[in-house]
Order: structure tokens, then sequence, then C-alpha cells
């Protein structure tokens, strides 16, 4: 009788360098989400406009875009293990950076820090995606991204525990008199300044700390013995292998879908605050519902895992898109907690979305996959450009988040149009992936 076992996700001797890979997930994860958070913190420390505020996803997501194809070419010339030392140690310096930072009270001098965080995030993600996408077999590469971005969660949920309970909980300026009103804002120039001074240093210490946590995991990643593809040099241009790679409908549509789908998720959960603010809940106490959003993604996440043994990719992707409409239209329309709950729950739908976009423009590309890795990369430049478009429309009647209606709604709640419109993009990939490319 022929056999018609599975393939295994991990092959039981690749199972060390899975888990010391998929570790990194993590990594990036905590970064992520210690991060979204000081949007709306940086707003109130330094009197920013929210298109301003915005910056910080500017700067955290435009370093994914600078470095992305600097690092591919550099893990393509050199190794994994070797591109990956490298995004170590500048994830470490950008985050030591805080301290001058802090000393300094400067936003620009933040803003460089997390570019210079990301540059090595970038390099982090571009090497390690296909690095497990090739630890095994081509039939599980999808399940296998799915379960290794699986940890990325538990990081992320990590990064909002921090910034609950080491930033956000300490800064003064988030504090709030009897009746409601900002104190920050009734303070003279100098109680002001003071305060300003505090509450950087609150910013900058997690910052600190996690920049030597990295340099550990740079020495422990060093000695150890990690393997690498063999590759024989072709003497092939990138000029060549990018062609190549971009006459392939299913990868030129995923980086532009990778783009969308970036954009919503970093939407989606940068400005869960503001829109818990109009409800009257503060910054601390809307981290918990940021931590559940983290927990449901999670739970997709496996779940997912799951249900792609069984269900084709695409097709499954467009049925979570078609979902996440949904429940951004509870978020658009509906007022109160339930518009806050509809907010939460389209994290389930996002969960399948960033590994399954990533495994299907990637398949079959074989040593390709490292430029085509860079430029998927790249593409989280979504999550620089999105957030900024959402802070003009909380914009528009002044820096508040309530100030004016659109169609009927605050105007926080109308921004959400933006992450809607990129699950549509979502859902028509997610179809055409399973019905239309045949490459």
């Amino acid at each position: 009788m022929t056999s018609t076992k599975s393939p295994a996700v991990v092959p039981k001797d690749l199972l060390l360098p899975f888990v010391l890979i998929t570790s990194l997930f993590a990594l990036w994860g905590f970064a992520n989400d210690i991060t979204n958070p000081m949007v709306s913190a940086f707003k109130k420390v330094l009197e920013l406009n929210n298109v301003q505020a915005s910056w910080v996803q500017m700067a955290f997501y435009g370093g994914y875009f600078t470095m992305a194809l600097p690092a591919a070419i550099f893990a393509k010339r050199y190794s994994y293990k070797k591109g990956i030392l490298l995004g170590l140690a500048l994830y470490a310096v950008g985050a030591l950076l805080f301290y001058p930072a802090a000393a300094y009270e400067q936003f620009g001098f933040f803003l460089l820090a997390l570019y210079i965080l990301t540059f090595g995030l970038a390099f982090l993600e571009t090497t390690a995606n296909p690095y497990i996408l090739s630890m095994g077999p081509q039939e599980t590469a999808t399940q296998r991204l799915n379960l290794a971005q699986a940890f990325n969660p538990i990081g992320a949920l990590a990064g909002l525990y921090a910034a609950q309970n080491f930033i956000l909980g300490s800064l003064q300026s988030d504090d709030l008199d009897a009746n409601g009103n900002a104190i920050y804002d009734t303070l003279s120039a100098t109680a002001k300044a003071g305060l300003r001074s505090a509450d950087l240093m609150v910013i900058r210490n997690p910052y600190v700390i996690l920049g030597l946590a990295v340099i550990g995991i740079f020495v422990l990643i060093a000695v150890v013995k990690m393997p690498e593809n063999s590759e024989s040099d072709t003497g092939e241009s990138i000029g060549q292998a990018l062609k190549r790679i971009f006459q392939k409908a299913k990868f030129r549509e995923g980086v532009i879908t990778q783009m969308f789908y970036v954009g919503a998720q970093i939407m989606c959960w940068t400005y869960i605050y503001q829109y818990a603010e109009t409800l009257g809940i503060n910054n601390r106490s809307a981290v918990p519902y940021a931590m559940t959003a983290l927990g449901i993604f999670l739970i997709g996440r496996w779940v997912c895992t799951f249900l792609l043994r069984y269900v084709n990719s695409g097709k499954l992707m467009m049925y979570f898109a078609l979902l996440a409409i949904v429940f951004t239209l509870g978020t658009i329309f509906i007022d109160g907690m339930i518009g806050l709950y509809s907010l939460v729950m389209i994290s389930f739908c996002m969960s399948l979305m960033f590994p399954t976009i990533y495994g299907i423009a990637l398949d079959g590309m074989g040593d390709d996959a490292k430029y085509g890795a860079a430029f998927l990369i790249m593409a989280i430049v979504g999550g620089a450009i999105m957030p900024t478009a959402q802070g003009m429309i909380l914009d528009v009647g002044g820096s508040g988040y309530a100030d004016t209606q659109i169609l009927g709604v605050p105007e926080v709640n109308f921004s959400f149009v933006l992450p809607m419109m990129c699950f549509v993009v979502v859902g028509l990939y997610g179809y055409r992936s399973y019905r239309v490319y045949k490459d």
C-alpha cells in the first residue's frame, strides 16, 4: 500500500536551526509593538499634531524600505548567518541611540534611532523569512512560515506589556485632573520642560535595555553553527535576476498587496489608542485592548497553520479579507464599545495575511527568493505611508480625534476606510492566487 503521509512541516534534522531563527520573529515583533504606542506618547510629550506623531511610523517602516534590498544583496553574497548577525548589530545600535536622543530631547534624534533600528529589522526579516521557507519540503513552505510567524505576536505581546507597564503607565504627560483634563496642558513652561525631560527618560529606558538584550542574542547566534544552503556562483547580475522575478505576475502583485496589507495592520494597531480615547479610555487603559487584538492575532496564526493543511492558501486569505472588511465596517459605523470590539477582531482576520502573501509570492522562485524577499520586505513601507495618510484624516478638524464628523461618524471612525480599502486589495490577491496564476 502506498503511503499518503504528509511531509513534515519541519524536518527533525533542521529543528534546532528552525527554533533559533524563529526566535528572531518574536524579537522584531517586540520592536514593532513597543513602538506602536509611541505615536500617541510622543504626540503628548512633545506636543505634536497627528501627522507629526505619525512620523514615528514613517521612520520605523521607512528603514525597512531603505535597507531591504541591500540586505538581500548581502545575504546573497555572504550567508544567512552573516546577514542575521549584521541585522542584530544594527538593531542594537538603533536601540542604544535612544540614550543620547533622550539627553538631547530632539524628536529628530529619536526618529533617527528608530530608522537605524529598523535597518537591523530589515536584515533580519529579509534573511529569516526565506530561510524558514527553505527549511524543509516546498509543499509545506507556507505552513512552515505561518508556524514561524506565529511567534511574532508573542514578541509583540511582550512589547505591548513593556509599553504599558514601563512607559505609558509612567508618563506624567498623560495624567488627567479631576475633571478629566490633561494636567500637562496647564503647566508653566519651566514645569513642562522638567516633566518632558522625565518622560523622555521613561521612553528611553526600555529601548536601551532592549539594545543590551539584542547584543546578548548576537553573541549566542555568533557561536552556534548554523546550516547554510550551498549556492553556485553563476555570475548572473542582479539586474538579470530582478528582471526574471518581476516577470511573474503573482510576485509583482504580491509586493503591491503586501504594501497594502502592512499599511492596514499598522493603521489598525497604531490608531486603536486614538479610537479608544474618543470613548474615554486613556492610553494605558487602552493597552489591554491592543493586547487582546494581538492575542486574537496569535490564535488566528495557529488556527490558520492548521487550516492551511486542508484549504487552499489563496482561497482562505480571500475569505479572511472579506471578514476583515465586515469588521472594519463595524469599526467605522458602530458607535461605542461595539465599534472598538470590531476593531480588535480585525486582528484575527489579519493573522493569515502577511506570511501567506509572502509564501504565495515567492512560491517556486528557488534562489531568486532572496531578492524577491527583499521587495516583499520593502513593501513594509506601507506601514510608513498609510498611517500618515490616516493622521491627515484625523487632523481634518483639528489635532483631536473627534473634532468633526465625516459621513455622520467621528473622523477617527471614518479614517478606518483606509484599512478597509487595503483589505479589498488583499482579497483580490487571494482570489487571483487560486483562480488566475499559473506560474
